[in-house]
Order: structure tokens, then C-alpha cells, then sequence
């Protein structure tokens, strides 16, 4: 997915412009890390300490330069109009936090929407709904896939986020499956010999009807008008 992202921001604005990006969920930083040696400057905002911890030690080892394009504010996703001015950013990243249960998940993704400024992009990472039962099928689990026939409202499939990123007005520019093939995979599988040539698959399913509309997860790209 990283490549994917990186492929969206070269392509949609001038090549060495710094940004301004805002991860939401940053997590351990992996993603902020990597954008803010890209040369950006980088704001996450995260609630989960051991998450937070995790990143600083992260960004402790960077080099100076590095370090002061970071910054880390500890706070809820829902908040980001309590921190920021509307329009404060050129890219918004909103991966992972609307993988549980969200109350008012719409709500959530307007006001991240808002940081936008013109032109900006919103790039979100969701599980997908349509294809809920793929995991547990693929597994054996035939009853959990049973139940995943019958997703919770507050699940995510492509046609619900369409129409979501249109209505908080940063309509969608582009998406890609992610874990196609893979998401069986245990989270500490040893990684395999030919990793290249795995990558090299998931990212052209990822790109590729009818493959992509199965994945896993769903990696959209919305543009503010």
C-alpha cells in the first residue's frame, strides 16, 4: 500500500513540493515516518500510548532533520477539528481506524475530510464489506463465513464509500485492493523466498477487476474539490 500512496502523491502534486500531511490513527508510526523522510511534514494523531511510545522511539533514531518534520498529538481521530484549522493539510491519511467499531463512522470521515485543503487528498484504508466472508471461507470457517454474509451496518463496502466521499466533498479519485491473496497469512509467517514476486501479484490484483473487489481491505483515494 505504500507504494500506492507514494505513486497517488507523485502524481498529484508538483514533484519536491513539501506537504503537509496529517496521519490519523498513526499507530507506530510506520507510514509517518516513512513520508516524513520523503522530505514532508508529518502530524499524527493517535490515542493508544503503547502506540505512541512506539513511535517516538521510532522517531528518536532519525536524524535531526528528520525529527523536527514530526509531530505527534495524542488525541481521538474524532478530534481533529478540536486540534486543527480546516484546510490545514494537502494529504490526509485515515488507515486502519475505521477497521472496529465506530460510532458515527460518516461523521468521522467529514470531519477528517475538512482538514483538506483545495485539492488534497484524502487517502483511507477500510476493511471491505463486500467481501467479509472471504477470510473465514478461505480458512475453513464456514460459519463465521456464514455470518459474514450479514455484515454490521457500520461496515464499509465500495459502493457506501463512494457515495460517503462524495457527500463530505472529496469524491473518489482512485482505490486498490490490498490482501488479496495474503490475508490468510499469519500476522508472524516467516516471509517467504520469493517476496518479490508476492508483492509483485497482490499489487497488480490490487490494481486489477474483478481480483481487487475481494481483497480484504479497500485503499481509496479522495480528492477535495
Amino acid at each position: 500500500m505504500a507504494r500506492q500512496l507514494e505513486e497517488q502523491i507523485v502524481g498529484r502534486f508538483p514533484v519536491g513540493k513539501r506537504l503537509r500531511v496529517l496521519d490519523v490513527g498513526m499507530g507506530r508510526g510506520v507510514q509517518a515516518l516513512r513520508l516524513a523522510r520523503a522530505g514532508h511534514q508529518v502530524t499524527g494523531v493517535e490515542q493508544d500510548a503503547a502506540s505512541i511510545s512506539a513511535a517516538r522511539e521510532a522517531f528518536a533514531g532519525e536524524p535531526e532533520g528528520i525529527r523536527e518534520r514530526m509531530r505527534i498529538i495524542e488525541g481521538q481521530a474524532g478530534d481533529t477539528g478540536v486540534h486543527f484549522l480546516p484546510g490545514s493539510f494537502d494529504v490526509v491519511l485515515c488507515h486502519g481506524v475505521l477497521m472496529d467499531d465506530v460510532e458515527e463512522p460518516d461523521a468521522l470521515l467529514a470531519g477528517v475530510a475538512r482538514m483538506l485543503a483545495p485539492g488534497g487528498m484524502l487517502s483511507l484504508l477500510v476493511r471491505n464489506g463486500d467481501a467479509a466472508a472471504m477470510r473465514a471461507g478461505l480458512s475453513g470457517d464456514w460459519a463465521g463465513a456464514l455470518a459474514a454474509f450479514c455484515p454490521p451496518t457500520t461496515s464499509y463496502g465500495l459502493k457506501r464509500l463512494t457515495s460517503t466521499l462524495a457527500g463530505i466533498g472529496a469524491p473518489l479519485h482512485t482505490w486498490y485492493g490490498v490482501r488479496v491473496f495474503t490475508d490468510t497469512a499469519a500476522d508472524d509467517a516467516v516471509l517467504p523466498d520469493d517476496l518479490d514476486a508476492v508483492l509483485a501479484v497482490e499489487d497488480r490484483a490490487g490494481r486489477t477487476d474483478p481480483y481487487r473487489g475481494v481483497a480484504a481491505l479497500l485503499h481509496l483515494c479522495g480528492v477535495r474539490g
